[in-house]
């Protein structure tokens, strides 16, 4: 679909929302292509969330800020090769506003026309844990997700050009709400894996990154990127994104203040994916921490806590492996119930074992949440998605993906255009990561680290790793142990 973003607005009066609970959910937990709901979150606070009215909120609370190189290079500029800085949002806006206020303050050392700023993946409820009450502000129910509302959720508050680089989520699908200011969304479909060059290093659980620049991909080192297929949209305030389950995506502002808001809803394909995981973080942990460290390679990304010894990661694989089990015996006698007696819901109960098993409580997890009073509808039951203007698939660009690089960084609202965290984690922490008080250091490390790469003429550590722990060896690995232990 070609053209601007049209979303019908609701006529006067009108408060009933073009689908109910039920049939929302219906549609994204079977909906396997990015689509966007509209007029779906008019009445929720949430959408007063701007930067200013979060900021009063705080009250001077200071937030971790990632800080990036707004020129684009061929290579994917990571976290890993970010600078970082505490600040309240009162001084990034003034930042992002280029007041003079802000010349002395956190962000002193980086010059807004070069550099972009990106609070990102921030729990809510941590960040508001004194502020309970703002977590009915966002209102998931009305995608049939009960119970769900800030406190599973995110938050994304960026400057100008802050960017994720391309990756996919291991776990569940994604629901993004857009509160202030645009994003656009670059989205590729699972079948394209190999065609993004699908890496673990910087490793983070729950990640799959590419080694593509989706910005300005490097065509020589990565040809078969041209065989891939960008789906790209422009989030609008008051839009709700749909990211189905493994679908890419590279995710930049465009305007010079972003808010977003997201929640992962977890999926039964969820429990062989925390296997994949387990065994791929064993992997990667035991290799690279087998290195030199003075090789100075960082390849565990910040968000992760540390480089876990190999007894924990064995009790992380077996930990998944027994809740995957738990779910398969679950489901089967569930059937087999079902078939002399009509189906019963899961339980709660039921779910808070799964959680147990997994090894992640409530109070310390609070993203690993079991959507268990819905199952998931079967495809002979779903009646046809009602895609219209308020349910907006978003369809492949017309260029082909080889001229990425030159597409217009323009405005407007286009879901298909010619010219936007993860879920929890095994072990439910976040890094506290350290701040760099040397400028001109955090900056040139930023520049050589951004580089692109020469060319290699002895294979390392990352290229056996590239294939060792790439998705599809991963998930075969995964399917011979579970085999094996249910012999």
């Amino acid at each position: 679909m070609a053209g601007a973003l049209s979303c019908r607005s609701p006529a006067p009066g009108e408060n009933v929302k073009p689908f109910t609970p039920e049939k929302t959910k219906e549609i994204v937990m079977s909906l396997q292509q990015p689509a966007v709901f509209c007029n779906m979150v008019g009445d929720w606070p949430a959408l007063r969330w701007n930067v200013k009215y979060l900021s009063a909120v705080l009250e001077g609370k200071t937030i971790q800020f990632r800080l990036g190189l707004k020129t684009v290079d061929l290579v994917p500029q990571f976290e890993t090769s970010c600078s970082y800085v505490e600040a309240t949002l009162k001084e990034f806006l003034a930042w992002s506003c280029g007041q003079p206020s802000c010349l002395s303050g956190p962000f002193s050392c980086y010059d807004y026309s070069k550099y972009w700023a990106y609070a990102d993946y921030k729990y809510i409820a941590r960040i508001f844990e004194d502020k309970p009450e703002i977590f009915q502000d966002v209102r998931w129910s009305d995608f049939g997700f009960p119970g769900r509302s800030g406190k599973e959720s995110t938050l994304w508050i960026g400057s100008e050009g802050a960017n994720t680089p391309c990756h996919l989520d291991s776990y569940g699908c994604n629901l993004v709400l857009q509160v202030q200011g645009r994003k656009r969304w670059h989205l590729f479909p699972p079948g394209d894996t190999s065609f993004l060059y699908p890496t673990r290093i910087p490793y983070e659980e729950s990640s799959i990154f590419s080694k593509v620049n989706i910005a300005n991909p490097d065509l020589k080192r990565f040809p078969k990127f041209r065989n891939s297929t960008a789906h790209v949209v422009t989030l609008s305030p008051g839009q709700v994104l749909l990211v189905p389950r493994h679908w890419w995506h590279f995710v930049e502002s465009i305007d010079p203040v972003t808010v977003s808001i997201n929640s992962w809803i977890e999926l039964d394909a969820d429990h062989e994916a925390r296997v994949e995981e387990a065994i791929t973080r064993m992997l990667v942990c035991a290799i690279k921490s087998a290195e030199n460290p003075s090789d100075g390679d960082l390849w565990l990304n910040p968000t992760e806590v540390e480089a876990t010894s190999h007894e924990i990661n064995l009790q992380y694989l077996n930990k998944a492996v027994s809740a995957y089990l738990q779910c398969q015996e679950t489901s089967v006698s569930g059937q087999a119930r079902s078939s002399s007696t009509a189906a019963q819901p899961r339980t709660n109960a039921s779910c808070e074992s799964k959680r147990r098993e997994v090894g992640c409580e409530a109070e310390s997890c609070t993203l690993l949440t079991q959507e268990c009073d819905f199952p998931t509808p079967r495809a002979e039951e779903l009646q046809k998605i009602p895609f219209g203007p308020h349910l907006i698939q978003v369809l492949p660009q017309s260029h082909p993906t080889s001229v990425m690089g030159a597409v217009e960084r323009g405005g407007g609202d286009l879901l298909h255009e010619n010219e936007g965290e993860h879920f929890g984690k095994l072990h439910c922490k976040r890094k506290r990561l350290l701040i760099s008080n040397d400028c001109e250091t955090a900056a040139h490390q930023m520049d050589s680290e951004c580089s692109p790469c020469t060319s290699q003429t002895a294979l390392s550590t990352n290229d056996v790793l590239d294939c060792l722990v790439n998705p599809r060896v991963i998930s075969l690995v995964a399917q011979l142990l579970l085999e094996r232990m249910r012999v």
